[in-house]
């Protein structure tokens, strides 16, 4: 039984992991690569039923994270308080005047789902439906294999939703991590937070090349949404990824952009 458990969890923080990193941050966020719909939608719902809340939200969030990255704008930044780095920022009750996501998030808002997900920008409804959906979807694994897959389930949801939240903190404290890329915002790649979210913890990296599908670049920085899309790639299942090379890496150091470590 306690297999049943551990395995049902690790599995679930996988897909949940992966729905988060790959769906809606890599895919939706940042179109660093191309699949088909219903490869999309695997990797959102993944996000989805970890409690995310509405892709086309977090899309929008993360998109005015990167374009007013810790300044008063920044949805998250923790120069401006740790509890609403942390969760403070996901109290509102709709969408900040600066941040409009059909302006931001045109490509995502096209898609019908999405657009009913988001509950017309009322984050509360939003949030209640990402809630109420997740809480049924783990009912139906209670009826169908018992209580502990459910729970398993449940915690590992509950347990990647963390994951974002603690990295738009610890990833964007200059005492925590280390720098590869010299710019002006506190962006740091934080080895930890690499694991426990599946490569996202090289948060400096990612903002050096925001569109990149890959994030973790020294030989050290285990990116595992990369090999995974590299693995989908390989069998077809993804297109045309955005990839941060050497050669891009160099001529960010021509530019004095980065600091001389080499990947």
């Amino acid at each position: 039984m306690m297999f049943k458990f551990l395995a049902t969890f690790a599995l679930s923080y996988l897909w949940h992991g992966m729905g988060t990193t790959i769906g809606y941050h890599r895919l939706l966020s940042h179109r660093a690569f191309n699949c088909s719909k219903p490869v999309e939608y695997f990797w959102v719902l993944g996000g989805y039923l970890a409690f995310e809340g509405s892709p086309l939200w977090w899309a929008a969030i993360h998109r005015a994270h990167h374009k007013h990255t810790d300044t008063p704008l920044d949805p998250h930044s923790p120069r401006y308080g740790l509890k609403n780095a942390y969760y403070g920022w996901m109290t509102k009750s709709t969408y900040p005047p600066h941040i409009n996501p059909r302006k931001l998030c045109p490509d995502v808002a096209k898609d019908p789902l999405y657009r009913f997900l988001d509950q017309g920008g009322n984050w509360q409804r939003s949030h209640m439906l990402a809630a109420s959906t997740g809480l049924l979807f783990r009912a139906g694994l209670w009826g169908l294999f018992g209580w502990r897959v459910a729970l398993a389930s449940t915690l590992a949801g509950v347990a990647m939703l963390q994951i974002p939240l603690l990295l738009n903190v610890v990833c964007h404290t200059p005492a925590l991590g280390y720098k590869t890329y010299a710019r002006e915002d506190d962006s740091v790649n934080v080895w930890w937070v690499a694991l426990l979210a599946h490569g996202e913890g090289w948060h400096n990296n990612h903002h050096a090349f925001p569109g990149s599908a890959r994030s973790g670049l020294k030989p050290h920085e285990l990116d595992l949404s990369w090999l995974t899309l590299r693995m989908l790639q390989g069998v077809g299942l993804v297109s045309s990824m955005n990839e941060a090379t050497r050669e891009k890496h160099v001529a960010l150091i021509e530019k004095g952009k980065e600091t001389p470590p080499s990947i």
